[in-house]
């Protein structure tokens, strides 16, 4: 099983978080990765509530493989059930050109503001 946060650091790059994640191939490795991820989000002292430590790990989780080759990031939205939060599924909405990929930043740029 990839152990999440193997050396129990109190703060984590992106990196330290997701590129384990990235890796993984079975679904109970998956799993326990995003429950242990989860648990870690909601115990950090800036957790809000507003959403949940899952919702936020699998946005994560998400906008991580997107910069991934397509496979990986294939595999990851199947295996944690997530998907690109501009792109959305990879499945379901193809592989964006870059000239798309520009515009959807673009436009959700402009919803956040």
């Amino acid at each position: 099983m990839t152990k999440f946060n193997p050396h129990g650091k109190t703060t984590l790059t992106y990196g330290e978080t997701l590129d384990p994640a990235m890796k993984i191939i079975e679904q109970a490795d998956a799993d326990q990765y995003l429950k242990e991820y989860a648990d870690f989000i909601e115990k950090q002292p800036d957790f809000k509530g507003n959403e949940t430590g899952i919702s936020i790990a699998k946005a994560n989780l998400g906008y991580w493989a997107g910069y991934w080759n397509d496979e990986t990031r294939k595999r990851v939205e199947k295996l944690f059930k997530c998907a690109h939060p501009v792109f959305g599924s990879i499945e379901e909405n193809g592989v964006p050109t870059n000239e798309q990929a520009f515009e959807m930043g673009l436009n959700a740029g402009k919803k956040q503001s």
